[in-house]
């Protein structure tokens, strides 16, 4: 029997779930200081905010995603990816009907786990069906659909939180229902074993064994994605200690800046043929830039502008990773080492709420905070660049003879 031959219609229902990760913390954002003030009388309830409403998910995407990516290569993925989707609308939207702050953590849990099959089976998918500039390409579109995706999502946050306070935002989890259903008429099994049916055209190595340069790309993506997930999960707090209160404006401000995210990704399908260090050179400095300009910042619109920077770079540097990660492996490893990159890309979202939380009572606030995270960001770029140049001097491209 002729394989089934994926084309566009498969990538966009694999690019589609990804929404949903970024849903499980965008969605929020608008309404962070809503949430600080309903639990306002819980102990150490900064805490249990940033780190359990808002990015709980994360640490159970960093736990599990490993596991999802063992149960993808093991027990197959579409069946996997369905079960997580459907599960996803019941536990996301469990908050309006929850009283304690506790149990809301705990349905939080649920979100990250099911979070965690939908990452890391899509992009495995993705790496089945597709080989070579394709499968570069489906990649990179992850982190442009998924940050277009957050406008809409921080917007309709905020209206939501401005309409019917902190719960209701989470109505928007029933979203995966028809999604799934979508998913279901659209995606197929691959052949266990098969390469893309596009493979022989590449000249990609089909590893079995697990790359070296997987840990090395992990330690970035962690960098990166606390990078990303600051913005996302700070800027309603940064927004309020410049003077805005509504959480309307702050999700529409929030919006504008993520605009630079597929920005960002559509100049990462220009740049992509440069050296690695050239690459995250560019990546970073950007990141870093908009750090500075967004811990100088004195109102809402020198903010913004400093996060929207900030942005662009966080959506050139995400796909560098993910397609770095995932480059020329064989069928059996596939769901492993997404899932090894999405547990790194996710720890980095736990920690954005987490550390800088810690930071910012250690330097003075939220804006200093940034500003010093931006200048350790520039200087990592420096070195990328430095060390991509040494790189190229120890192995230099062989001669060309004519």
């Amino acid at each position: 029997m002729t394989p089934r031959k994926p084309g566009p219609l498969q990538g966009i229902m694999l690019l589609l779930p990804m929404t949903m990760a970024v849903m499980g913390v965008t969605v929020l954002t608008p309404i962070v200081p809503l949430l600080l003030a309903e639990f306002k009388d819980t102990p150490h309830h900064e805490y249990w905010v940033m780190g359990g409403i808002l990015t709980m998910p994360s640490i159970w995407v960093m736990l599990f995603s490993p596991v999802a990516g063992w149960m993808a290569d093991r027990f197959g993925r579409r069946n996997l990816l369905l079960a997580a989707m459907i599960v996803y609308a019941f536990v996301g939207t469990a908050p309006v009907f929850l009283q304690n702050l506790y149990a809301i953590v705990a349905s939080r849990i649920a979100v990250g786990i099911c979070e965690s099959i939908v990452m890391t089976v899509s992009t495995t998918l993705i790496c089945d069906y597709y080989a070579g500039r394709d499968r570069e390409r489906w990649l990179a579109g992850q982190t442009a659909l998924a940050s277009v995706s957050a406008l809409g999502i921080i917007y309709l946050g905020g209206e939501l939180g401005a309409a019917f306070g902190w719960r209701g935002p989470f109505y928007l989890y029933l979203y995966s229902l028809p999604l799934a259903l979508a998913v279901f008429a659209s995606i197929w099994e691959p052949a266990r074993g098969a390469a893309p049916a596009d493979s022989a055209a590449t000249d990609e190595v089909r590893t079995t064994g697990f790359p070296r340069r997987l840990l090395g790309i992990c330690a970035i993506t962690l960098l990166a994605s606390i990078s990303f997930y600051t913005v996302i999960t700070k800027n309603g707090e940064a927004l309020y200690s410049l003077g805005l209160t509504n959480a309307a404006a702050i999700g529409k401000l929030t919006m504008l800046a993520s605009i630079g995210v597929p920005l960002g990704t559509f100049a990462y399908w220009k740049l992509s043929r440069l050296e690695i260090g050239w690459l995250l050179f560019i990546d970073f400095a950007l990141v870093g830039g908009g750090f500075v300009l967004m811990g100088r910042a004195t109102d809402t619109t020198a903010y913004t502008w400093g996060s929207f920077v900030n942005q662009i770079g966080c959506g050139l540097v995400l796909p560098t990773m993910l397609v770095w990660a995932t480059r020329g492996l064989a069928y059996a490893i596939r769901g492993r080492v997404s899932g090894l990159w999405q547990a790194s890309f996710a720890i980095g979202q736990f920690l954005s709420g987490m550390v800088v939380t810690f930071l910012s009572k250690q330097l003075g606030g939220l804006l200093p905070t940034l500003s010093v995270m931006g200048n350790a960001i520039l200087g990592f770029a420096v070195i990328a660049a430095a060390a991509g140049a040494m790189w190229r001097t120890a192995h230099p491209p062989p001669l060309k003879i004519s």
